[in-house]
Parts: structure tokens; sequence; C-alpha cells
């Protein structure tokens, strides 16, 4: 018998975790640093750990793109940590301050903020802008296959 094994990078050492598929959504703890896989905030991603964290992941990633001084992302923002708790064990649920890691913005070519961007596999799948309350999030996920 086999297990379905998936890989998911921790969000504090950026290491890769091997974890079985059914045990994904019970939280653990990495083999490397010990801390909570699936930790209570959302993950801020960097210039230096954007590619980790959504390429080499099985899990989906889905981030949100977002800068200190727009106001539709500070609306966002309690809404958006509110959908990644309904979707723990799920999907990944990550920032990324578009003034500080540039690159990765630049390289998704990020017009218009917040603006969100599910990746699956290292590849961009679906791409959302504008403002979305908690469960518009949610509708959205679903819409885009992921239960």
């Amino acid at each position: 018998m086999t297990t379905d094994i998936r890989h998911l990078v921790c969000p504090h050492c950026h290491k890769v975790n091997r974890v079985p598929a059914d045990k994904l959504s019970s939280g653990g703890n990495c083999g490397a640093c010990k801390q909570p896989l699936w930790p209570d905030q959302v993950l801020e991603l960097t210039d230096q750990n954007f590619a980790a964290h959504t390429g080499r992941s099985d899990v989906p990633v889905l981030v949100d793109f977002w800068a200190s001084w727009c106001g539709p992302c500070k609306m966002m923002a309690p809404q958006f940590e509110q959908a990644a708790k309904d979707w723990r064990g799920k999907v990944r649920f990550a920032k990324l301050n578009t003034e500080q890691a540039q690159a990765p913005a630049s390289q998704f070519g990020i017009r218009s903020i917040p603006t969100m961007i599910l990746f699956q596999n290292g590849r961009e799948v679906a791409r959302q802008s504008g403002a979305m309350n908690q469960a518009q999030i949610g509708q959205w996920l679903q819409s885009k296959g992921i239960r």
C-alpha cells in the first residue's frame, strides 16, 4: 500500500516537508525546525522565499499582492486572514508586499492591487484583481476547482 505524499514548504524555515495527504489538515510540525506547518497567521512572502513557496509546494498557494498605501488592500486584509482559517490544510494563504518585494510583482505583471494569484505546482492557474470578502474568496477558490 502506498501513501499519497504531498510536499509542503515550512512557513518558518522554508524547507520542504513530505506530508501524507490525509494528514495535511491536521497540522503537524516541520521536520527541520519543529515549528507548525500551518500557523495561525498568513505567510509573508519576500523576494527570497517567493519561489520556494509557490514552486515547491504540492498544496495550492493563494498569494495576495498588496501595498501599505492601498485602501482596498487594507480593507481586504482581515477578510483574507479569515478565509485562510477556513481553508487551513487545503490552501496556503500568503501575502506579498509589492513595495518591498518588487521582483515577483514585476515577474507576474501586477498592475493593480489587491490582486490574488492562485499557484499550483509552480504555475499560475488563476488571477483575480480587486478586494473581496471572506465568502467571495472561498467561492472564487471553489470555482477554480479547489475543495
